[in-house]
C-alpha cells in the first residue's frame, strides 16, 4: 500500500479545540496558531492572569477563544471545563495535552517520592484524564484529533530530572497504544516533541539544586533557543498534524527537529518499518 501524505492542510475553521497549559510559552503559541486557522479555542491552566494575556493576544487578531482556569489533575474541574466548552462552542474536535511540569529537579536520592510522583500525575495522568473525558464523544462522532506534547527528554539521559524524562517517554508510548485502539473510530493521536526558550529550561538554569556544569550547559541551550524559531516551528508542526496531511504518523513521536519534507517523502518507509515509535531494536 502506498501512503499519500500531503503538505496541504484541511480547513480547520469552526473546529473546537482545548489546549491545556495554554497560558504561556508553547501552550500560548499552540492556541494562537489554531485560532489563526479559524479554530474556536478553549485554553486552560492554573494561572488566570496568564490565560487572560493569551486571550488578549488572540482576540486582538480576531480569533475566538475562552479561558477556563483549571488543574488538569482535578477531574471535576476539567469536567466543568468540558461542559462549558461544549455549551459555548460545541463538541471538541481537537485536544492538545500540553500542560506539564519539569520539577522536581535533583538526583533520585535527593528527591522525595511524593514530589517525584506528582510530576507523573500532572504529565501523564493529566493527559489521560483529559483524553478519557473527550474520547467517548469523539468515538460517538467517529472523528477527533489528540496531540500529546512530549519532548526529546523521552530519549535523553538527564539523571537530575528523572520524573520528567519518565513522564515523557510514558506519554510517547501511550500515544502509540492509544492510537492503535482508536484508529478504527476515525480518531488520530500524535506525540509531538517540541522546543524553544521555555520556562522549563529557565527553571533548570535557575535551580540552585543542580551542579553549575549542568546549569551552564542549559544556559547555552536557552541562549540558542532564544535565537531560534523553535516555538513557532512547534506550532506550525501542530497545525500540520491536526489538519490531516500526516495521518499516517498517528501513534508516532515526531518533533520540530524532523523535516516535514523528509516525513512526507519517507511515508511508506515510516509505516513499513514502524519508525518514530518507542521500540526495542535488536
Amino acid at each position: 500500500m502506498t501512503i499519500e501524505p500531503s503538505y496541504a492542510q484541511r480547513n480547520l475553521k469552526d473546529q473546537v479545540a482545548i489546549v491545556t497549559g495554554g497560558g504561556r510559552g508553547l501552550g500560548r503559541a499552540f492556541a494562537q496558531a489554531l485560532a489563526s486557522e479559524g479554530v474556536k479555542v478553549a485554553i486552560t491552566a492554573r494561572t488566570e492572569a496568564e490565560l487572560n494575556e493569551t486571550v488578549r493576544l488572540i482576540e486582538a487578531t480576531g480569533g475566538s477563544v475562552v479561558a477556563l482556569p483549571a488543574d488538569v489533575t482535578d477531574r471535576a474541574a476539567m469536567q466543568r471545563v468540558l461542559a462549558e466548552v461544549e455549551q459555548r462552542y460545541g463538541p471538541v474536535d481537537i485536544l492538545v495535552n500540553n500542560a506539564a511540569i519539569i520539577t522536581p529537579l535533583g538526583y533520585d536520592w535527593e528527591v522525595g517520592p511524593d514530589e517525584w510522583w506528582r510530576t507523573l500525575e500532572i504529565n501523564v495522568r493529566g493527559p489521560y484524564e483529559c483524553t478519557h473525558m473527550v474520547l467517548p464523544r469523539m468515538i460517538a462522532r467517529r472523528q477527533g484529533c489528540i496531540v500529546n506534547i512530549t519532548s526529546g527528554a523521552a530519549f535523553s539521559v538527564y539523571p537530575f530530572s528523572t520524573a520528567y524524562c519518565v513522564s515523557k517517554v510514558a506519554l510517547s508510548q501511550w500515544t502509540n497504544l492509544l492510537a492503535a485502539g482508536v484508529k478504527d473510530y476515525g480518531i488520530r493521536v500524535f506525540a509531538l516533541g517540541v522546543g524553544g526558550p521555555t520556562a522549563m529550561i529557565e527553571t533548570i538554569v535557575a535551580s540552585p539544586k543542580l551542579p553549575e556544569t549542568v546549569r551552564v550547559r542549559f544556559r547555552a541551550v536557552l541562549e540558542k533557543a532564544a535565537e531560534s524559531t523553535a516555538i513557532q516551528d512547534s506550532a506550525r508542526m501542530l497545525v500540520w498534524l491536526v489538519s490531516g496531511g500526516a495521518d499516517y504518523l498517528a501513534g508516532r513521536h515526531v518533533g520540530i527537529g524532523d523535516s516535514v519534507d523528509e516525513l512526507v517523502q519517507r511515508a511508506d518507509d515510516i509505516v513499513r518499518d514502524d519508525l518514530y515509535t518507542v521500540r526495542r531494536r535488536v
